[in-house]
Protein backbone atom coordinates (compact mmCIF):
# COMPACT_ATOMS: atom_id res chain seq x y z
CA UNK A 1 0.00 0.00 0.00
CA UNK A 2 2.61 2.39 0.92
CA UNK A 3 4.77 1.38 -2.33
CA UNK A 4 2.07 2.09 -4.44
CA UNK A 5 1.48 5.76 -2.78
CA UNK A 6 4.99 6.50 -2.71
CA UNK A 7 4.93 5.55 -6.83
CA UNK A 8 2.17 7.50 -7.55
CA UNK A 9 3.51 10.48 -5.94
CA UNK A 10 6.93 10.23 -7.51
CA UNK A 11 5.09 9.54 -11.08
CA UNK A 12 3.36 13.24 -10.30
CA UNK A 13 6.22 14.99 -9.31
CA UNK A 14 7.71 13.77 -12.13
CA UNK A 15 4.86 14.59 -14.64
CA UNK A 16 5.22 18.52 -13.24
CA UNK A 17 9.17 18.45 -13.59
CA UNK A 18 8.87 17.08 -16.63
CA UNK A 19 8.69 20.37 -18.69
CA UNK A 20 11.39 22.42 -19.48
CA UNK A 21 11.64 26.40 -18.01
CA UNK A 22 10.41 27.53 -21.53
CA UNK A 23 7.52 24.89 -22.08
CA UNK A 24 6.59 26.05 -18.28
CA UNK A 25 6.57 29.73 -19.51
CA UNK A 26 4.37 28.52 -22.13
CA UNK A 27 2.05 26.49 -20.09
CA UNK A 28 1.91 29.32 -17.83
CA UNK A 29 1.39 32.12 -20.88
CA UNK A 30 -1.83 29.69 -21.93
CA UNK A 31 -3.14 29.14 -18.10
CA UNK A 32 -3.39 32.84 -18.18
CA UNK A 33 -5.94 33.11 -20.88
CA UNK A 34 -8.31 30.12 -19.42
CA UNK A 35 -11.02 31.30 -16.92
CA UNK A 36 -11.32 28.83 -13.83
CA UNK A 37 -15.02 28.14 -14.09
CA UNK A 38 -15.49 27.80 -10.27
CA UNK A 39 -13.78 30.80 -9.29
CA UNK A 40 -15.31 34.68 -10.42
CA UNK A 41 -12.64 35.74 -13.13
CA UNK A 42 -9.76 34.20 -11.91
CA UNK A 43 -6.98 32.45 -14.17
CA UNK A 44 -6.19 28.79 -13.57
CA UNK A 45 -2.94 29.81 -12.57
CA UNK A 46 -4.09 32.00 -9.87
CA UNK A 47 -7.33 29.54 -8.71
CA UNK A 48 -6.49 27.50 -5.58
CA UNK A 49 -9.86 25.13 -6.53
CA UNK A 50 -8.66 21.73 -7.64
CA UNK A 51 -10.49 21.87 -11.03
CA UNK A 52 -7.83 24.15 -11.55
CA UNK A 53 -5.31 21.95 -10.56
CA UNK A 54 -6.24 19.57 -13.14
CA UNK A 55 -6.85 21.95 -15.61
CA UNK A 56 -3.49 23.29 -15.35
CA UNK A 57 -2.04 19.63 -15.23
CA UNK A 58 -3.96 18.78 -18.13
CA UNK A 59 -2.74 21.74 -19.76
CA UNK A 60 0.90 20.87 -19.06
CA UNK A 61 0.98 17.33 -20.85
CA UNK A 62 -0.62 19.18 -23.65
CA UNK A 63 2.36 21.32 -23.72
CA UNK A 64 4.62 18.53 -22.94
CA UNK A 65 2.94 16.93 -26.11
CA UNK A 66 3.77 19.38 -28.30
CA UNK A 67 -0.22 20.79 -28.50
CA UNK A 68 0.11 24.44 -30.39
CA UNK A 69 -1.70 27.20 -28.00
CA UNK A 70 -4.41 27.37 -30.25
CA UNK A 71 -5.30 23.36 -29.67
CA UNK A 72 -4.96 24.04 -26.30
CA UNK A 73 -7.12 26.48 -26.23
CA UNK A 74 -9.65 24.95 -28.58
CA UNK A 75 -9.64 21.99 -26.41
CA UNK A 76 -10.70 23.76 -23.16
CA UNK A 77 -12.98 25.35 -24.96
CA UNK A 78 -14.91 22.60 -26.27
CA UNK A 79 -14.94 20.78 -23.26
CA UNK A 80 -15.69 23.88 -21.28
CA UNK A 81 -17.64 26.32 -23.42
CA UNK A 82 -15.88 30.12 -24.94
CA UNK A 83 -16.56 31.14 -21.43
CA UNK A 84 -13.82 29.35 -19.89
CA UNK A 85 -11.51 31.82 -22.21
CA UNK A 86 -10.95 35.05 -20.37
CA UNK A 87 -10.49 36.57 -23.94
CA UNK A 88 -13.63 34.91 -25.90
CA UNK A 89 -13.34 34.42 -29.60
CA UNK A 90 -15.01 37.11 -31.87
CA UNK A 91 -17.72 35.50 -33.26
CA UNK A 92 -21.50 34.89 -33.18
CA UNK A 93 -22.97 36.25 -30.08
CA UNK A 94 -19.32 37.21 -28.53
CA UNK A 95 -19.33 39.46 -31.38
CA UNK A 96 -22.18 41.39 -29.71
CA UNK A 97 -19.96 41.56 -26.87
CA UNK A 98 -17.40 43.10 -28.56
CA UNK A 99 -19.39 45.57 -30.96
CA UNK A 100 -22.07 46.68 -28.07
CA UNK A 101 -19.68 49.06 -26.26
CA UNK A 102 -18.65 50.75 -29.83
CA UNK A 103 -22.46 51.04 -30.83
CA UNK A 104 -23.52 52.01 -27.79
CA UNK A 105 -20.94 55.00 -28.05
CA UNK A 106 -21.73 55.78 -31.71
CA UNK A 107 -25.22 55.92 -30.95
CA UNK A 108 -24.94 57.77 -27.32
CA UNK A 109 -22.57 60.27 -29.47
CA UNK A 110 -24.99 60.76 -31.92
CA UNK A 111 -27.78 61.66 -29.46
CA UNK A 112 -25.81 63.86 -27.75
CA UNK A 113 -25.03 65.57 -30.74
CA UNK A 114 -28.51 66.46 -32.26
CA UNK A 115 -29.21 67.12 -28.63
CA UNK A 116 -26.72 69.58 -28.41
CA UNK A 117 -27.75 71.80 -31.52
CA UNK A 118 -31.05 71.34 -30.93
CA UNK A 119 -30.52 73.25 -28.01
CA UNK A 120 -28.00 75.62 -29.53
CA UNK A 121 -30.70 76.49 -31.70
CA UNK A 122 -33.68 77.03 -29.46
CA UNK A 123 -31.98 79.16 -27.91
CA UNK A 124 -30.34 81.45 -30.90
CA UNK A 125 -34.43 81.50 -32.28
CA UNK A 126 -35.44 83.56 -29.33
CA UNK A 127 -33.07 86.16 -29.32
CA UNK A 128 -33.30 86.04 -33.53
CA UNK A 129 -36.62 87.07 -33.23
CA UNK A 130 -36.25 89.79 -30.35
CA UNK A 131 -33.89 91.58 -32.45
CA UNK A 132 -36.56 91.09 -35.71
CA UNK A 133 -39.68 92.47 -33.40
CA UNK A 134 -40.33 96.18 -34.17
CA UNK A 135 -40.76 98.06 -31.23
CA UNK A 136 -43.76 99.17 -30.39
CA UNK A 137 -45.01 102.59 -31.18
CA UNK A 138 -48.58 104.77 -30.18
CA UNK A 139 -48.87 104.37 -34.39
CA UNK A 140 -52.13 103.09 -35.77
CA UNK A 141 -51.43 99.05 -36.14
CA UNK A 142 -51.27 97.50 -39.44
CA UNK A 143 -54.43 96.65 -40.86
CA UNK A 144 -55.27 92.89 -42.25
CA UNK A 145 -58.72 92.52 -44.16
CA UNK A 146 -59.30 89.10 -42.77
CA UNK A 147 -59.16 91.10 -38.89
CA UNK A 148 -61.60 93.68 -40.13
CA UNK A 149 -63.97 91.20 -41.29
CA UNK A 150 -63.88 89.13 -37.87
CA UNK A 151 -64.16 92.15 -36.32
CA UNK A 152 -67.09 93.88 -38.23
CA UNK A 153 -69.38 89.55 -37.51
CA UNK A 154 -68.43 89.80 -33.45
CA UNK A 155 -69.37 93.28 -33.41
CA UNK A 156 -72.47 92.23 -35.57
CA UNK A 157 -73.14 89.16 -33.72
CA UNK A 158 -73.17 91.65 -30.32
CA UNK A 159 -76.26 93.89 -31.98
CA UNK A 160 -78.31 90.77 -32.39
CA UNK A 161 -80.41 89.65 -35.15
CA UNK A 162 -81.51 92.55 -37.14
Amino acid sequence: MWLCLVLVLTCVASAQTSLSAAQEARAQAIGRTIRCPVCQGLPITESPSDLSQQMMRDLRGQVAAGRSSAQITDYFAARYGDTVLLDPPRRGVNLLLWLGPLLAFVVGGGWLLGYLRRSRRAAVLPEAAAADAKPETDTEPETDEYLEQVRAEVQGSRRGPA
